[in-house]
């Protein structure tokens, strides 16, 4: 339980979930670009604001489905008052660090604590497992998961310009990779 939000909790995904991707809005309004800089906080970033769009990434169930119940991986349900309402998939990545591979909050239940909730029920994981940390990617056009991510602790640890080229060659949008940093001997650049 969480107190800030009573009605908040987070349970590992059962055959629900399916049923709960494909029935709820993970989309997101992009309004504007960051430029990130390494270094620097997010409400540091230079920003282009732009015509509003909204933005969807599709996602599937199926994707994530041996991600249940394998011993390097997980997924995990918010539910606010027994109504699922966000998830989190995570696994061990091949740098030894756990990967954020998908973070999504319902479009109804944002600003309610949900995604921090998952982030951290996903280091409880993370660390038990005795991970060094955690690491996850996100774009320049989400600028409030960036600084969700780096209200939680997160460090910027890289920038990828061309990430995206193959998919838009025209596309401005940025990858930014994330790290959560448990360990003091693993040190930030």
């Amino acid at each position: 339980m969480n107190p800030k939000y009573p009605g908040l909790s987070v349970r590992v995904a059962d055959e629900g979930f399916d049923a709960y991707v494909w029935g709820n809005d993970f989309s997101f309004e992009v309004s504007a670009y960051g430029e990130p800089q390494m270094g620097k906080r997010v409400d540091q970033w230079s920003v282009e604001r732009i015509l509003p769009y909204r933005k969807c990434y599709g996602i599937d169930p199926e994707e994530f489905a041996s991600f249940r119940d394998a011993p390097d991986s997980a997924i995990f349900m918010a539910y606010l008052d027994d109504r699922a309402v966000g998830h989190i998939v995570v696994s061990t990545n091949w740098n030894g660090f756990a990967h954020v591979d998908e973070l999504a909050v319902a479009l109804p239940a944002r600003r309610h604590g949900v995604a921090k909730a998952l982030l951290d029920v996903a280091q409880f994981w993370s660390r038990k497992k005795n991970l060094p940390g955690m690491m996850l990617e996100t774009q320049n056009n989400n600028l409030g998961a960036c600084r969700l991510y780096e209200r939680c602790g997160y460090v910027m640890g890289g920038i990828d310009h061309l990430r995206y080229r193959g998919i838009d060659p025209q596309t401005r949008e940025v990858a930014i990779f994330w790290y959560r940093l448990f360990k003091t001997e693993v040190q930030q650049p």
